[in-house]
Parts: C-alpha cells; sequence; structure tokens
C-alpha cells in the first residue's frame, strides 16, 4: 500500500503559473525531460540535495488539449538487482526514506492547456541523521474527472450491471538526500556477449557500487577492430544503482552500423556520471570479441 505523507504543506514560496505555448517546444528538446506520459512533462528527472543545498524546483507542463489535475505525493520503492521497484512501505536494511525531511508546495496542481508550474521542495535537515542517502519517490498522480451519476450511462437492459474502467497514470521521479561527504564508486564486471534471436547483438554486464551513496550516469559502448577506427554501438542514459543493494544486473542491445561486424576487436564499455558541469567516467571494462 501507498504510504501518504504526513507532512503539513509548506507555504514559504508563492505559487507561480505560467501560459507556455513556446516553453513546451523548448522542454521536449531537453535531455533531462522525462516521456510525455498522459500529456504531462516533468522536468528534472531526479532531485538531490547534496552540500548545502536547501531548495530545490521541479516544473511540470501540460501539454495536453484538456485541463488536467494532478495530485503529488511521495511513495516508497525498493530497487531489486535486475533494476525493476517494487513498491514498500518500511525500509530494508540500511535504506532510509527522504518523505518526511521534505516539505513541498503545492499538493495538487491544476494545469490548463499549455501551461506549467513550479513545484518547490525545501530540505529540512535533522541533527539526529546518520550518514548516508535518503531516498523517497514523488509521485505526480492524475486525478480523474468526477463525471455525475446517471450522466451517459443509460443501458438498454436495466437488469445488467454496468462497468466503467477509469485508467489512471502516474509518473514518479526520485528525490534523494545526501548527508555526509562519501564518494561512492563504481565497477563493471561479468561481461558477456550474444546474439539474441540471432540476430541482435546483447551485451550483459553487472554494475556495482561501494560506499554510502547511489550511483547514477549513463552507459556507451565503443566497438574498436583489430584495424581501423573505433565506432559507437550502444548508449543507454541514467542508468541507477540505488542503495542499499550493492550490484545491478543490466542487459542492452547493441546497434553497429550495418558495415560493421563485431568481431576480431574488442568492446570497450563507460559508465560516466551525468554531470554536466564536471562529467566523470565511474568505471571502464574492455571484452575482447573472438
Amino acid at each position: 500500500m501507498t504510504k501518504r505523507n504526513q507532512l503539513l504543506p509548506y507555504s514559504g514560496f508563492p505559487l507561480q503559473k505560467i501560459l507556455i505555448p513556446v516553453l513546451v517546444g523548448i522542454l521536449l528538446q531537453l535531455p533531462s525531460l522525462l516521456p510525455a506520459q498522459g500529456n504531462l512533462l516533468v522536468t528534472p528527472r531526479r532531485v538531490v540535495f547534496e552540500g548545502n543545498k536547501q531548495n530545490q524546483e521541479i516544473n511540470l507542463a501540460n501539454t495536453g488539449q484538456d485541463t488536467a489535475v494532478y495530485a503529488i505525493s511521495f511513495i516508497q520503492y525498493r530497487m531489486n538487482t535486475d533494476g525493476s521497484f517494487e513498491e514498500i512501505t518500511d525500509p530494508d536494511p540500511g535504506q532510509f526514506f527522504a518523505d518526511k525531511y521534505i516539505r513541498y508546495f503545492p499538493r495538487t496542481v491544476t494545469l490548463a492547456p499549455n501551461e506549467s508550474q513550479v513545484v518547490r521542495l525545501q530540505l529540512r535537515r535533522n541533527p539526529d541523521m546518520v550518514n548516508g542517502e535518503y531516498r523517497s519517490h514523488m509521485y505526480f498522480r492524475a486525478v480523474p474527472k468526477e463525471q455525475p451519476l446517471g450522466e451517459n450511462d443509460a443501458l438498454a437492459d436495466t437488469n445488467t450491471i454496468g462497468i466503467r474502467l477509469t485508467p489512471i497514470f502516474g509518473i514518479t521521479i526520485p528525490v534523494i538526500i545526501r548527508v555526509g561527504d562519501d564518494k561512492p564508486t563504481a565497477a563493471i564486471n561479468n561481461m558477456k556477449f550474444n546474439i539474441k534471436n540471432d540476430t541482435v547483438p546483447e551485451l550483459q554486464l553487472e554494475l556495482a557500487r561501494t560506499g554510502n551513496f547511489s550511483v547514477y550516469g549513463d552507459l556507451t559502448v565503443q566497438f574498436v577492430p583489430e584495424k581501423g577506427a573505433a565506432t559507437d554501438v550502444g548508449v543507454v542514459r541514467g542508468i541507477a544503482v540505488y542503495t542499499p543493494i550493492n550490484t545491478r544486473q543490466f542487459n542492452m542491445d547493441l546497434r553497429p552500423p550495418a558495415d560493421v561486424v563485431l568481431t576480431k576487436g574488442k568492446l570497450v564499455v563507460k559508465y560516466s556520471s551525468t554531470n554536466e558541469n564536471k562529467p566523470e567516467v565511474l568505471a571502464v571494462k574492455e571484452l575482447i570479441l573472438p
């Protein structure tokens, strides 16, 4: 079941709504955006409080044709070693939830077509917080429009029971608090190359992390033949290994150009941070191909 947030609404920031017929077009080109779901755009895709950072902003944009209402709350997830997420109510050993240290406002957002709004978050640090990473996921849930009873519900046979299913979608993004000066490290292990379904080249690997914090970055793969120039053959962005797990299994399809055969050379795999101001290679691994 979803754990409901018990914090009082934070009212220290003014509410901002901006009409965005041009802004939506700009947002669509930003790499840090989540895909549009139910005509809602959310940016950034993750929020991290570290160092002296106390305030953050999340931008919501309605790109649809109708006015939409979204309820905002927190839910908790565990990451499994296969990269999937499972909703939980109690933290696993070594896991800390962030929601009780975060104020946010507003709690409900109504967006007209081509309108955006800022959700403001404020960190409330507690002196009793131990060093480590605290993570909860902010949940933006579409609120379905209420329809008066009996409207458009006339049945030809009054002895039958009518059932109407209303789809409800939601988007979640991680909100992370980092306490302490830990510097996590990452490694790429157990790489294997195979041809999936006899047609698609696939790379299997294990991402490992050490330290109190999670790691997050992009995976890039280059093929370096015995003779000739290196070729980019794969990229996957935004791959995380969240605490408290230490390893994550990951499979990725490789997409070499039509004139490149992945043999007699090596694959060079890099796992790099997504910090635009100071990108950093977190791990590098090579796999020799016969």
